[in-house]
C-alpha cells in the first residue's frame, strides 16, 4: 500500500499527542546467541541445531497443519486442536512421569477424543464460558459443530448439534458474559457475524441464533469480546470496525469504516483486541487504530431504568483516540496487558513486536525489531498471572520459536526484556512455523499449534 502520507489524526489532536518526541521509541535488536562459524562442512553440528527440542511432551495425531488451538477454562490441561486434516482432537497436556518407549523415543500424548464431521479444514475452535460445558469446532466448510461434556471431567464429549449458515468460518470466540452463558460468536468469509447460544436442554434448537449481522462488505477477519462479554468487536478486509451491543439493543454502538479518512487503513483490518474502555484494531502496512468504547452505566441508574440502560455513551465512545504505525507490515495480533500495567502489544508480519503505553497517549515504548527475525509474528498474549503483575508477554512466529518477554519499562532482563525461548517446531522456511498457542492456568505451561502438524508442550518457569 502507499505510505506517502501519514495517518490522519482526529480533530483536536496533534501528531505529538500520539507519539511524543519525549517518548521516543526504544528500538531493540534481539540479542541472539553468537552465530556459528560459517563452517558448513560440519553438518553434524548444523543438524543438531535443527533438531533442538525444548518441549516436555508432544501430540502428533494430526496428519496436516494444526490451524487452531483452545484451552478448557477450568481445566487448563484439556486442549483442543483443529487442522487441515478436517478433524479436531481433544487431549490432556498434563505431562506424565514417563512417556518414553522402551527404545528411548518419546511417545505422543494420546487423544482423548476425535471430533469429526467436517468436510474441510477445522480452522477455529473454542470451549464455552464460564465452565467449558461445550466445545465448538468451525471450518472452511462453513459448519459450526457443538459437543457436550458428558461428566464434567472435560475428557468425554458427545456430539450435540450443527449449524451451517455460511460458506466459510474464519474465527470463533466465546463470550465471558456471566449472564449469558455458553454463547459463541463467529465471523464468516462473506462478512457476516453470527452469535449462537448453546443449550442441550433445548432439544428443538440446541444451537439458537442470538444475533446475525451483515454490515461488513468483505470477509470478517477477526472478532473479540470486551472483558464483561457485553460488547463484541469485529473487523473486516473492507477496513471496517463494528462494536455490537449483543444482548441489550442488538445494534452496533460503534461504527468506523474506511469512509472516514482518519480511520481508513488501505488493505484492510486483520486483528482486534478489547479492554473495558478501548478497542484496538490492526491492519495492513503496520497500521493500528484505537477507538473508545461506551461505558457501563452507574449501577443505580441501571437499577432505576432497567437493563436497557446498562450502557451509556462516554465522551470518547466511538472516537478515534490514536492512529499508530510503528511497524512496516501487517499487524496480525494484538494483546492488552492486565492492570496495573498499561501496555498494548502488537505483532507484525515484519517479525517485530511493538509496545505502546496506553496510559501515556499510546507512546511507543519499545520496538523489538527482530523479535522473530524476519518471520511473521503470529500471536502475542500477556500471561494472566498476578505474581508477575501482567508484565510477561509470550509470542510465537513462523520461525517456529516461542519467546517470552518482560515488557516493563527500564527492565534489566537480558538488557532488553527478552527472557527465554523454546524451540522444537520446524521453522525458518522448513515447512512449519507456529500458528497459535495457549498458556492458561497461570502461564507455566505453553501448548503450541504447529504448521508441521504437531502440538508441543513447553514447561515455563515463572516463579
Amino acid at each position: 500500500m502507499s505510505t506517502s502520507e501519514p495517518p490522519h489524526l482526529p480533530d483536536g489532536l496533534e501528531e505529538g499527542d500520539l507519539l511524543d518526541a519525549d517518548d521516543a521509541a526504544e528500538e531493540i535488536a534481539k540479542d541472539d546467541d553468537q552465530p556459528m562459524d560459517e563452517d558448513f562442512d560440519d553438518l553434524d553440528e548444523e543438524e543438531e541445531i535443527q533438531l533442538q527440542n525444548d518441549s516436555v511432551a508432544h501430540f502428533d495425531a494430526h496428519t496436516d497443519s494444526i490451524f487452531c488451538i483452545a484451552q478448557h477454562p477450568t481445566k487448563p490441561s484439556i486442549i483442543i486442536t483443529g487442522g487441515g486434516d478436517d478433524v479436531a482432537y481433544i487431549f490432556d497436556a498434563s505431562v506424565p512421569q514417563a512417556i518414553s518407549a522402551p527404545g528411548g523415543e518419546r511417545q505422543s500424548l494420546a487423544p482423548l477424543q476425535k471430533l469429526d464431521g467436517h468436510t474441510d479444514s477445522v480452522n477455529a475452535s473454542t470451549f464455552t464460558l464460564p465452565q467449558g460445558k461445550y466445545v465448538v469446532t468451525a471450518g472452511l466448510d462453513g459448519k459450526l459443530r457443538a459437543w457436550k461434556n458428558d461428566d464434567g471431567s472435560g475428557k468425554r464429549w458427545t456430539y450435540l448439534a450443527e449449524a451451517s449458515e455460511v460458506q466459510e468460518i474464519n474465527w470463533v470466540a466465546a463470550s465471558p458474559n456471566p449472564e449469558h452463558e455458553n454463547v459463541v460468536a463467529l465471523g464468516a468469509n462473506d462478512g457476516s457475524v453470527w452469535v449462537y447460544q448453546i443449550n442441550a436442554d433445548d432439544q428443538g434448537s440446541p444451537l439458537t441464533i442470538v444475533q446475525a449481522y451483515y454490515l461488513h462488505t468483505a470477509s470478517c477477519t477477526a472478532g473479540a469480546w470486551t472483558p464483561d462479554g457485553n460488547l463484541l468487536a469485529t473487523v473486516s478486509e473492507d477496513g471496517s470496525l463494528y462494536v455490537w451491543d449483543v444482548f441489550v439493543t442488538g445494534q452496533a454502538v460503534v461504527t468506523c469504516t474506511a469512509g472516514d479518512a482518519r480511520f481508513e487503513v488501505e488493505g484492510g483490518l486483520y486483528s482486534v483486541a478489547c479492554t473495558s474502555s478501548l478497542v484496538a484494531v490492526g491492519g495492513a502496512g503496520g497500521h493500528i487504530r484505537v477507538v473508545g468504547l461506551p461505558q457501563p452505566a452507574d449501577q443505580s441508574k441501571k437499577n432505576a431504568k432497567g437493563a436497557g440502560a446498562s450502557r451509556q455513551p462516554a465522551s470518547s465512545a466511538g472516537q478515534l483516540l490514536a492512529a499508530l504505525q510503528a511497524q512496516a507490515d501487517g499487524v496480525e495480533t494484538l494483546s492488552f496487558s492486565s492492570p496495573p500495567l498499561n501496555i498494548l502489544a502488537a505483532g507484525s508480519v515484519d517479525g517485530s513486536i511493538a509496545l505502546f503505553d496506553t496510559a501515556h497517549r499510546f507512546a511507543l515504548r519499545r520496538h523489538i525489531k527482530e523479535a522473530h527475525e524476519d518471520y511473521a509474528v503470529v500471536k502475542v498474549d500477556f500471561v494472566r498471572n498476578p505474581q508477575r503483575g501482567g508484565w510477561l508477554l509470550t509470542s510465537v512466529g513462523m520461525d517456529g520459536v516461542v519467546r517470552r518477554w518482560d515488557v516493563r519499562g527500564g527492565t534489566t532482563a537480558a538488557g532488553q526484556g527478552f527472557l527465554q525461548e523454546w524451540r522444537g517446531h520446524r521453522g525458518e522456511g522448513e515447512g512449519g512455523g507456529i500458528l497459535g498457542f495457549v498458556q492458561g492456568g497461570g502461564g507455566s505451561r505453553i501448548v503450541t499449534a504447529g504448521d508441521d502438524g504437531i502440538a508441543l508442550v513447553f514447561q515455563a518457569d515463572i516463579a
